[in-house]
């Protein structure tokens, strides 16, 4: 079991793999960076279930730099990796990287005030074996092939997916670190995370691809 820090964002969903930028200026969440940072605990980016507490409307810059906003409850199950702390602003807010490097299951809540800690569980994905690992490696040139078809006028997307870090990617790596450059409706992202096969995950990323025009 692993403790982690929950950063709950509405319509957010982040994927092992990537780097996930953080603009924090709520001050439980100020602690929390500063906690994280302190004691080399995990941060968990969460999407939310459901709003528990709404922020209040109107506040100025300074206003919100000295309360707290919306409470959110989070998924159970997210992404969550090492807290880097990039610069700390004059007024206190703080530009942060998240290095994502697993998905994790919020088993309990040992902690709720001033920031929430969850004790929680890696989730790893299934055994693959030889026949489906080439089933992904398949599934991975499908999706690569799509998304360069549909980026056809953004050159610079073109040259990053092109790249050959990118072309030999590992499949199952693949299938999160995509998510670095592609970006779903939150709900359907959800349920992708949620998946423990990575052909499984390919599929359903070519499926929807498949349906753009």
């Amino acid at each position: 079991m692993t403790e982690i820090a929950l950063f709950p964002i509405p319509n957010c969903v982040a994927f092992p793999g990537t780097v996930f930028p953080l603009h924090v200026f709520e001050p439980r969440y100020r602690s929390l960076v500063k906690h994280c940072t302190q004691h080399e605990m995990l941060l968990g980016i969460c999407h939310t279930q459901k709003l528990l507490h709404a922020s209040k409307a109107g506040q100025s810059l300074e206003e919100a730099l000295r309360s707290n906003q919306a409470t959110y409850k989070p998924k159970q199950i997210f992404s969550a990796g090492r807290c880097e702390l990039r610069r700390t602003l004059d007024d206190g807010r703080m530009l942060v990287h998240v290095h994502l490097r697993g998905r994790y299951r919020l088993l309990e809540e040992v902690q709720t005030l001033p920031f929430s800690i969850g004790r929680c569980e890696l989730i790893e994905d299934k055994p693959v074996s030889e026949e489906e690992r080439h089933a992904v490696a398949q599934a991975k040139e499908k999706v690569l092939k799509r998304l360069l078809a549909m980026t056809a006028r953004s050159p610079g997307v073109q040259h990053f997916l092109s790249s050959l870090e990118w072309q030999n990617k590992d499949p199952v790596a693949f299938s999160f670190e995509l998510f670095g450059v592609l970006h779903l409706d939150a709900e359907l992202q959800q349920q992708i995370l949620e998946l423990r096969s990575p052909r499984s995950r390919l599929q359903r990323v070519l499926t929807l691809l498949n349906q753009q025009p």
